[in-house]
């Protein structure tokens, strides 16, 4: 397995801060990620998950899966509540805005991320919930 694809959680964001998203931009299957901060909800404090993503434009699109567990992830109810975000995207490091694509956007978002990472509709029959689909606008 290629050095970035083994990483995960902590030290997927540990190895792609060191290398500037050398290590971990690609991740497994080809995949892209990136690297979202957002505040946590009940602590304040910045919150770093990498996450995979699409591209649309200069927008960035994330997929709220969870691996198709019942509940949203933790960094999506942060997003919630203060959509303020900062992404690091290879070496760069950019403010953005988060919301929730709803309606055709959020089906042609979807398709797109799927195209990134197959899985994503596997993970949708897993759960009751409509899986959040949310666009990073730069800021």
């Amino acid at each position: 397995m290629a050095d970035g694809e083994s990483l995960f959680g902590e030290e997927h964001v540990r190895r792609y801060r060191e290398t500037g998203g050398e290590v971990g931009q690609i991740w497994r299957e080809g995949a892209t990620v990136l690297l979202l901060t957002t505040t946590g909800r009940k602590s304040g404090k910045p919150r770093t998950t990498p996450l995979i993503y699409a591209q649309d434009g200069d927008r960035y699109v994330i997929v709220a899966s969870k691996g198709g567990a019942p509940e949203h992830p933790g960094w999506y109810r942060n997003l919630e509540k203060t959509p303020g975000v900062e992404l690091q995207v290879g070496a760069r490091l950019l403010p953005a805005r988060a919301r929730t694509a709803s309606g055709e956007e959020r089906e042609r978002l979807w398709r797109k991320a799927n195209q990134v990472w197959p899985h994503y509709d596997e993970y949708a029959q897993k759960t009751e919930r409509e899986i959040p689909v949310v666009v990073l606008e730069p800021a």
